[in-house]
């Protein structure tokens, strides 16, 4: 069985990696396609190199744009590597622009799709990551969704026999790195002098969060008011918005360093007081290590960790403040994403073929 992957953003990087690994385990021949999308190094060659994912096979270089305008060029690019290696499935990651444009250009050509993190929903439609999940879905032959919440949003839109439930990708990589850690401090926290415990762990990159001057200041206010030391790894799209309003991201209690790769990014959230963030997959990772997170967003697609009390929506201003220095909550043994065996369970799912019920093209 030949399966082609295509990523093209840091989240991709981490889900890729255990699938990688299963499928080489198991001798399934697996194509790796780089879009491009996301194409600073910290933010994508680290990840291949620290993760021990093979290179790509392909990089398209498509780079930054408009989102029509990205999407079109990975579209166009992607039809024709497709056609050359015409695999028995297309799979593809969570909800970024290179998502969708690689499941319209599968299904243009009539090869199978999969969609890994199926089902997620945020019910907003002014993301442009929740289009792209939903289109993805109504694209694909089959659908490998995350969590029981996640298989029944599909259900309700009619897709019950194209589901699978297969766990979370993230925690078979999440645990695995956590397990692996040396008791080696994070090097950004030895230059900062901070002690575990006495510091928050803050992202800030989507485009609802950056777009807006008024709100992005507002909510760097919010970080700098902290009562503790905010440590920021700086995403590019947050540099470049930040210079473009004219708002500076130094001050208070915020302390700028540059993207974490993943095993420090891990090794920093397990050492923080909480973490303050707009990123899907670092609220999993703080409910996974079990760390207090505030999301700056008024939904989540992870609705069990805001369900367990670990994680809290807020608006920027006193709202993000209160919910960031909130008592830590309840311990829990809940494990809603699996037990770090999904990518087993998404091997399986793609060798037993296209469910039956879904019509061949």
């Amino acid at each position: 069985m030949k399966v082609l992957s295509v990523v093209g953003a840091r989240p991709q990087f981490v889900k890729l990696a255990p699938v990688a690994h299963e499928a080489a385990a198991r001798g399934v021949h697996h194509v790796i396609v780089h879009t491009g999308q996301h194409y600073d190094p910290m933010l994508s060659d680290v990840f291949f190199d620290e993760l021990g994912i093979p290179a790509p096979d392909v990089h398209l270089g498509v780079g930054s744009a408009s989102h029509g305008h990205q999407t079109g060029a990975m579209l166009a690019r992607l039809e024709d590597v497709l056609a050359e290696h015409r695999p028995d499935w297309v799979l593809v990651y969570g909800d970024t622009n290179s998502t969708l444009a690689a499941a319209l250009a599968a299904v243009k050509i009539h090869l199978p799709v999969a969609h890994l993190e199926a089902g997620l929903r945020s019910f907003n439609r002014q993301m442009p990551e929740e289009h792209n999940r939903v289109l993805t879905d109504h694209c694909a032959d089959l659908l490998l969704a995350p969590t029981d919440t996640a298989a029944r949003h599909l259900e309700r839109e009619g897709l019950r026999e194209r589901t699978r439930v297969v766990g979370d990708v993230m925690t078979d990589v999440l645990l695995q790195t956590r397990d692996g850690l040396t008791g080696d401090r994070p090097a950004s926290l030895e230059r900062l002098g901070l002690r575990d415990g006495e510091f928050y762990l803050a992202t800030i990159h989507r485009a609802e969060s950056t777009d807006d001057p008024q709100r992005l200041a507002d909510t760097i206010g919010s970080l700098a008011a902290l009562d503790a030391p905010v440590v920021l790894p700086a995403h590019p799209r947050l540099v470049a918005k930040a210079a473009e309003h004219g708002l500076s991201l130094a001050g208070g209690s915020l302390r700028v360093v540059e993207p974490l790769a993943y095993r420090e990014l891990v090794a920093t959230t397990m050492r923080a007081r909480g973490v303050v963030t707009d990123s899907g997959g670092l609220q999993k990772e703080a409910f996974l290590l079990r760390t207090p997170c505030t999301t700056v967003r008024t939904e989540t697609e992870w609705v069990e960790t805001v369900e367990l009390g670990w994680n809290v929506l807020a608006e920027p201003g006193e709202g993000l403040v209160a919910a960031a220095t909130r008592p830590r909550p309840a311990e829990t043994d809940a494990a809603p994403y699996g037990e770090g065996r999904a990518a087993e369970k998404v091997v399986d799912a793609l060798l037993a073929g296209v469910p039956a019920t879904v019509p061949a093209r």
